[in-house]
């Protein structure tokens, strides 16, 4: 169960954005929830979230990007002066030359107080630089012990343990894709899908053979003896 939801500064669908929010909040319980606001995804809570009553807990980031309505929300929080900006926001400023993105900050934050379960909105964008280091974030989550995976309106991603199994009514998308981080994937087996797999090995040459997979049976399921295996859902 998702313990944390990190908003981030991509590019976020709003309507999507605030679904989920407002599903994991549900499903969790506000008090078991830690929302964070990295950076430019602080504007998300101002412009979107803050209307249904969804503030952050804690905002993380140089702020560089934030709008100007961002950082008077910012400034007033600090200063404590209106009770509505003073709900108890942590904020941890910190500086432009740094070695770690704002998102990568929020998601050590959050792993080092115990989340073991991250979503990161707003984690994908045009920027395909940030995007990049933020698919770095799964395997550095599973160094934490953590599971960590980015979402948007089309594409739910995440690194998957060997014995996961897929429910074919509720996955994210219709389309299931499958590569190899750090490394090949060694005895890679999928049962329930469409086009199945039995004991492969998995190299970043030759993964076009398993992008665009479909759950075929009512559950799916994904095994491998050795590797690490990135997922991705997709809707589109």
């Amino acid at each position: 169960m998702i313990d944390t939801i990190i908003v981030s500064g991509g590019n976020i669908q709003s309507d999507f954005a605030l679904d989920f929010l407002k599903k994991t909040i549900n499903e969790t319980g506000r008090e078991h929830l830690c929302l964070i606001a990295a950076d430019r995804g602080m504007d998300f809570f101002i412009e979107t979230a803050e209307a249904a009553g969804i503030r952050p807990d804690i905002a993380v980031g140089d702020f560089d990007s934030l709008s100007e309505k961002g950082r008077h929300y910012l400034e007033r929080s600090m200063e404590h002066t209106s009770m509505e900006a003073a709900h108890h926001l942590e904020i941890y400023r910190l500086k432009p030359e740094k070695d770690d993105s704002d998102t990568q900050s929020a998601a050590v934050l959050a792993m080092k107080r115990g989340r073991k379960n991250i979503a990161i909105l707003g984690a994908t964008g045009s920027r395909l630089d940030h995007v990049m280091a933020n698919l770095g974030l799964l395997s550095l989550g599973r160094n934490y012990g953590a599971n960590i995976t980015l979402l948007d309106a089309c594409n739910y991603i995440t690194l998957v343990e060997s014995g996961t199994r897929l429910e074919r009514t509720g996955q994210f998308g219709k389309y299931v894709s499958f590569f190899p981080v750090g490394g090949d994937v060694e005895g890679l087996t999928l049962r329930g899908f469409k086009y199945p797999l039995d004991g492969y090995r998995l190299t970043a040459a030759d993964s076009g053979l398993t992008v665009s997979n479909e759950i075929q049976d009512e559950w799916a399921e994904v095994q491998y003896e050795r590797g690490s295996l990135l997922m991705i859902m997709s809707r589109d």
